[in-house]
């Protein structure tokens, strides 16, 4: 399938390293799904997902629990979930997920995103077609075969096992992410260089120096704005 797991996290915590900005998404993120559930991640399904992703980012403890607490509070913060679909240069493909407080901003935000660096909105459907929601895990010290036989004994279903560099990354239905995990844990795995929900490209594109620069250049902008959440593509980056 093409997409490099542990590049693309290692770029983004290269980016994040010397800022906040990452910790601040991750406590609006773990604030709205406390508050559309029970804040305890044993019965909340979508705020485990969340703290997983966290732990993979090296989220602090201090920013999780202040979330978690300020979502115990009562606190009445609204935001909505958005997703926006655009196309870069020469027909790259975009989904951008967002969490706001304001829609207006978001939209305009995200749109001057695309039309400053090449690219274009579409709209809802015209590109999330051409991608596939996917559970992604990555887990070190362990060979395919190993995960294959722990994987099958848990009777899991999964839909692609592989290496890469030093880790096993994991493709499963969403819907297979907590039965992921579970048997992982029950085999020792606590820890993981990947664990999130995220949208996978049917189809990988390559793009030539000058548009992939441009193309960067678009993304980046896309991933600093306050209210975006994620930032799905179908360009082969490596």
């Amino acid at each position: 399938m093409g997409r490099k797991w542990n590049n693309i996290k290692e770029k983004k915590a290269s980016k994040d390293a010397n800022t906040s900005r990452i910790y601040a998404k991750f406590g609006r993120e773990i604030y709205v799904a406390a508050k559309q559930g029970e804040p305890d991640p044993e019965s909340n399904q979508a705020l485990k997902v969340v703290l997983e992703r966290a732990k993979t980012y090296n989220v602090p403890k201090a920013i999780i629990e202040r979330a978690l607490e300020k979502a115990k509070g009562g606190a009445e913060e609204n935001y909505d979930e958005l997703r926006y679909e655009g196309f870069g240069p020469n027909g790259s493909m975009v989904i951008v997920d967002a969490l706001t407080n304001n829609v207006n901003r978001t939209a305009a935000e995200v749109r001057a995103a695309f039309s400053k660096n090449g690219g274009n909105m579409g709209v809802s459907g015209s590109v999330s077609y051409m991608f596939d929601a996917t559970a992604v895990f990555g887990i070190e010290g362990k060979t395919e075969e190993e995960m294959l036989e722990l994987l099958m004994e848990a009777d899991v279903d999964v839909r692609d096992l592989f290496a890469e560099d030093d880790s096993v990354i994991i493709y499963a239905d969403p819907a297979q992410f907590h039965a992921v995990q579970f048997a992982c844990k029950q085999a020792g795995i606590t820890d993981f260089t990947v664990a999130e929900l995220t949208m996978l490209a049917q189809n990988d594109v390559t793009l030539d120096a000058d548009a992939q620069s441009q193309f960067e250049k678009m993304i980046d902008v896309l991933e600093d704005l306050e209210d975006v959440k994620q930032v799905y593509h179908n360009v082969d980056l490596a």
